[in-house]
């Protein structure tokens, strides 16, 4: 059985995907066979496996960190919101049904679709989990686990399968990461320990200070006092690193949004830059799809929820979306449908990705996602959209605009194209465009040849960059992850971590928990 490790975090967004993915990273390139783990995920931001398997798009970046490829077994629990109160349950990559979060956390309810959900409960969950594990720690030298929200939610703890639940059972070492930049690090983590049982506290090996700027020697009284308080070692402080821009699960702050608002646009090859709007529509989905725009020399790419907003934007991208319908109605209560409807008149150019481009057709039959039965779409392009009970997950291949280009789509709404040039599985009429690929963009050919047509389309003379690799940048993001953690984290520890288990000795602090 291979060796393990837990990234646990102080709160939700605290850093545990970076540090997660910086570490399969730095093992991979000392030559350990690695693999990350995610018993449960709750994100928008979804991956399709090469066997059709959807899970969090968090976990494929860190196979590729890894340089494994993704599968199901990596997320076997993918939670994706519908609303404030439920999320379609994803079970080992296939959706099994519409659950409130009382009833998954262990109230009264189940699916809402009428579908059985192993178990009905979230603690009936574990042993799927759990077996995932296993069966990942039997392939590989070292499995990296990635937690959710924070290991100190007591409210949550008898039924947790991420955090704790996990470690407890498979006896795995936990390193809990804070971020300093928000401030009360060292009263986290802290209070993070000493609100856990003392099973639980038995597992917590330590820290990892993440985000801090400044002169490290400033922070070492604290982190003395830290283990003078807890016993435990911090295993690392790592700098503050700007516009990393990797797939994050939920938050626009401190992916694409932050990295693009913090870092400067590289110059344009041509004459001008291209300016991309991208509608903040609810329940977005898959927005990094734009992270391939992103990383154009010369194009500057801000996510708009303001009609003024597009005014200027030589692209607008309508995202993929949870809720179609929600967002259609979204759009026309704040304007932006009839702006969109301008820009299409005037032949500028608009993109609908996935659910973006099913709120751009003529009709939308919807039993399934909104159950809002007949409504009227944008009208854009001649298309219309029946949703189905079964969620296409796929992974296409083909050409367009002489390129070659692949994706990944997920959605349930079928589409029905009835005119217009062929664009990928959708459409074109003019300067609008639609299709359900995610993840096309990255394609850097075929993203040329597009940002082309845009550039001819909105009157810019702007021209792609010849050189630009996606993958290579990415690619890039994810040794620097490894770097932070090469350079600033107590490797060797961390390795005798993952080896040998659990530090024996490690004292109780009170109160602890039920």
């Amino acid at each position: 059985m291979g060796g393990g490790l837990l990234i646990a975090g102080t709160t939700s967004d605290a850093g545990k995907s970076v540090v997660t993915a910086g570490i399969c990273r730095w093992l991979v390139r000392q030559g350990v066979k690695v693999a990350p783990f995610k018993g449960q995920n709750m994100s928008l931001n979804s991956f399709v496996t090469r066997e059709g398997a959807e899970i969090g798009r968090a976990q494929a970046m860190q196979a590729q960190a890894a340089r494994v490829e993704p599968s199901a077994l990596m997320n076997p629990v993918l939670l994706k919101p519908g609303s404030d109160r439920s999320s379609q349950v994803v079970l080992m990559g296939k959706p099994v049904g519409e659950m409130s979060a009382r009833g998954f956390f262990g109230g009264s309810g189940g699916p809402s679709s009428g579908k059985t959900l192993h178990g009905g409960h979230r603690q009936a969950l574990l042993g799927t989990v759990l077996e995932c594990l296993e069966e990942l720690r039997g392939t590989y030298d070292a499995v990296i686990c990635e937690g959710a929200g924070s290991p100190a939610e007591i409210n949550l703890r008898r039924t947790d399968i991420v955090n704790m639940g996990i470690a407890r059972a498979a006896r795995l070492p936990v390193v809990v990461v804070g971020d300093i930049d928000r401030g009360g690090v060292f009263a986290s983590f802290f209070g993070t320990t000493a609100l856990l049982a003392p099973e639980d506290q038995a597992l917590v090996a330590g820290y990892v200070v993440n985000k801090f700027r400044g002169d490290v020697t400033l922070l070492e009284p604290g982190i003395e006092m830290l283990r003078g308080l807890t016993g435990r070692h911090t295993y690392g402080i790592l700098p503050y690193a700007h516009g990393l821009g990797i797939d994050e699960e939920d938050g626009l702050r401190v992916s694409l949004r932050g990295a693009v608002r913090e870092s400067v646009v590289t110059p344009p090859v041509g004459e001008d830059v291209l300016r991309v709007a991208v509608c903040a529509v609810p329940l977005m989905s898959n927005f990094t799809d734009v992270d391939a725009l992103a990383a154009e020399p010369g194009v500057v790419v801000r996510f708009v929820d303001r009609p003024e907003e597009l005014i200027d934007a030589d692209l607008v991208v309508v995202p993929g979306t949870r809720g179609t319908v929600r967002a259609l109605e979204w759009l026309r209560e704040r304007g932006l449908a009839a702006e969109l409807a301008r820009r299409a008149a005037g032949g500028r150019p608009v993109l609908g990705i996935c659910g973006g481009f099913q709120l751009l057709g003529e009709h939308i039959e919807d039993e399934v996602e909104s159950r809002a039965g007949s409504v009227t779409g944008l009208g854009l392009l001649p298309v219309r959209v029946r949703f189905a009970a079964e969620k296409t997950l796929a992974r296409p291949v083909g050409e367009a605009l002489g390129e070659p280009v692949e994706g990944y789509e997920i959605h349930h709404g079928v589409a029905q194209v009835l005119g217009g040039e062929a664009f990928l599985d959708g459409c074109h009429v003019g300067s609008v465009w639609g299709t359900h690929w995610h993840g096309s963009l990255e394609s850097d050919g075929f993203r040329r040849r597009f940002l082309e047509q845009v550039a001819r389309a909105a009157g810019r003379r702007f021209v792609p960059a010849p050189d630009t690799s996606f993958g290579a940048l990415r690619e890039e993001q994810l040794d620097r992850l490894g770097d932070l953690i090469e350079e600033h984290a107590d490797t060797d520890a961390l390795l005798r971590l993952i080896e040998q288990g659990p530090p024996a000795g490690l004292p109780f602090i009170p109160p602890g928990a039920p």
